[in-house]
């Protein structure tokens, strides 16, 4: 009973610790990401030196490992691209959906850099394809704002 009591006093100590130190200083959580853009390609590029106690086979399921993180973060940028064309509903000039028009490009940029093996220049590419979606909703979203403010006050588009 009074070890039981013990940890639990350990445990209040530690919390009202942590929530000093959060108290006094910013913390960036992880879901926040990096802050620069040297921070994010340090973190997904491939080191050059290899620890000396690693063998073959540790080696190559390292490497696996790593093209399965970055295949993996291509697939969800291309889910990603895929959602956020949803929401692109009019038609171009030859009367064809935007929608389909941004599937069709981002399935020929996928194509394109397949078989690309730079671990540089595949995160450059991931980097560049996630800005451009945050971007493009950004604009669509001020845009639809624009037209909702519009409407209300009664002017036509």
């Amino acid at each position: 009973m009074a070890s039981n009591l013990q940890k639990w006093r350990n445990l209040s100590s530690r919390i009202d610790l942590i929530s000093r130190r959060d108290a006094l200083s910013t913390r960036r959580l992880l879901h926040e990401g990096p802050d620069t853009m040297e921070e994010l390609l340090d973190r997904h590029l491939a080191k050059k030196e290899k620890p000396p106690l690693i063998n073959d086979d540790e080696a190559e399921y390292l490497n696996r490992r790593r093209l399965t993180s970055t295949r993996r973060e291509a697939l969800s940028l291309y889910r990603d691209i895929l959602r956020a064309t949803r929401f692109y509903t009019w038609t171009d000039s030859r009367g064809v959906l935007w929608r389909d028009v941004l599937r069709e490009n981002a399935r020929k940029e996928f194509e394109a850099a397949r078989f690309e093996t730079d671990p540089e220049i595949v995160t450059r590419l991931l980097i560049g394809g996630s800005d451009a979606v945050s971007s493009a909703l950004d604009k669509l979203a001020e845009k639809q704002k624009e037209m909702i403010e519009r409407k209300t006050r009664g002017e036509q588009p």
